[in-house]
């Protein structure tokens, strides 16, 4: 068994790499050290080095390069942008690497079976970055449907509202706009979703429809006069709530400097924010870019043993949630995750409320489940084995991925149902 403090090389060192890995080691000391860097901007790696300690030696600008080298760690944390998850995980496993993979696999079906059978090929550990399974909040309610509390589930109801702001950040302006640079936008954001929905309920998906598309953010909605960038002397800079502006000055304001205001700068002020949004991808009118991922999508899933799934998907939320609700034989649960409140209703008892902030003391990123995400793969490379049901092998998390593949080919069919 290896007791000792596991090494990761970090291949992409951008807003999940550095801003969310390399943090996470302060938490983790004397379990898990950054000792190797990969990323094509010099200012990534400056920072890898000198706020989180990798050698200068071991920053590389290439993968390349980085690949050129004996192997410099246990595990290579693979954040790079979608497309490149394949050729970067397999040269890794290659290497001899464990894999912490950010999902999705691969915007490519056939390269997410050939990224699963190279795991087996080189005997590797590939564990995807599914963190809802290790938060809190979804563990409890894990932990009551194996209970029995409500019986035998039948139907589920789940909801991601994105928000607004998000939207625009992410799937309008930012990297995962477009599907050709990226991947739909049901597999970037909602293979999450499908992961923790089969989870919980424990089955496998026989069957998806899915219907949706992309309603507002397009030219022909723009309000007459706006301008291809928010400053560019729009006349709705101020009363857009889509003004770039408004947003990213308004939350350093409020002085909130991390995401995703950090992903314009890493050190923002409102003197390089502008700046930002005068030059770069974010500055942009929202009516007056290259996306084409969908806004809104619902989907309809039928598992295994006859139970059904329904999950929307919508841009047009004012805040970023999830919440859910699970009908069984004999009651139903209740989750909302954005005030980490769970109701437990037995048809023949008492209504109970579980309040989440109970159950942990650290509900940093994403409710707490990166930190978490991050200690049960290190107990796993350390013990080789898997203790529990949580960690997102690549053998489960390809579940969701074709639930993902399968619902964007109903959309795009016009809601055509897909047997799985």
């Amino acid at each position: 068994m290896n007791t000792e403090m596991i090494t990761v090389a970090i291949i992409g060192c951008g807003g999940r790499g550095k801003d969310t890995y390399a943090k996470a080691q302060k938490k983790l000391q004397g379990q898990l050290q950054i000792v190797a860097a990969v990323d094509i901007d010099p200012k990534c790696l400056y920072e890898m080095e000198t706020e989180y300690g990798v050698p200068k030696e071991n920053c590389f600008c290439s993968v390349d390069d980085f690949f050129a080298q004996p192997k410099m760690a246990d595990m290579a944390f693979i954040c790079t942008m979608d497309k490149e998850h394949y050729d970067h995980a397999v040269r890794a496993m290659k290497s001899g690497y464990h894999l912490l993979l950010e999902k999705p696999i691969s915007p490519d079906l056939n390269e997410c079976k050939e990224i699963e059978a190279a795991a087996k090929k080189y005997n590797r550990h590939v564990i995807v970055c599914h963190v809802l399974r290790y938060t809190a909040f979804y563990k409890k309610i894990k932990e009551c449907l194996q209970a029995g509390v409500i019986g035998d589930i039948v139907s589920v109801q789940a909801i991601e509202g994105v928000a607004y702001w998000h939207q625009a950040h992410s799937f309008v302006r930012g990297n995962w706009r477009n599907q050709e640079e990226a991947c739909p936008m049901i597999l970037a954001k909602c293979c999450h979703d499908f992961d923790i929905l089969l989870w919980l309920c424990g089955k496998k998906c026989k069957s998806v429809s899915s219907f949706g598309d992309l309603r507002l953010f397009k030219k022909g909605n723009a309000p007459e006069g706006a301008t291809a960038r928010c400053t560019d002397g729009c006349p709705y800079v101020d009363s857009c709530p889509y003004s770039a502006p408004g947003y990213y000055l308004g939350q350093l304001r409020d002085g909130k400097t991390g995401w995703p205001v950090n992903i314009l700068n890493s050190h923002p002020t409102e003197e390089n924010i502008m700046e930002a949004l005068k030059t770069g991808p974010y500055g942009r009118c929202v009516y007056h870019c290259d996306n084409d991922v969908v806004d809104h999508q619902v989907v309809n899933m039928q598992l295994e043993d006859g139970t059904t799934v329904n999950f929307t998907m919508c841009a047009f939320t004012k805040n970023s949630f999830r919440k859910l609700r699970i009908m069984g034989t004999l009651g139903e649960i209740e989750g909302d995750m954005e005030t980490n409140r769970i109701y437990l209703k037995p048809f023949a008892g008492e209504t109970t409320e579980i309040d989440v902030y109970t159950l942990s003391d650290d509900f940093s990123g994403h409710g707490g489940g990166d930190v978490q995400m991050l200690r049960e793969v290190i107990a796993l490379i350390q013990k080789g084995e898997i203790a529990g049901s949580s960690i997102t092998t690549i053998e489960q998390s390809m579940q969701s991925h074709y639930v993902a593949f399968a619902a964007e080919a109903s959309r795009v069919n016009n809601g055509r149902v897909v047997d799985m």
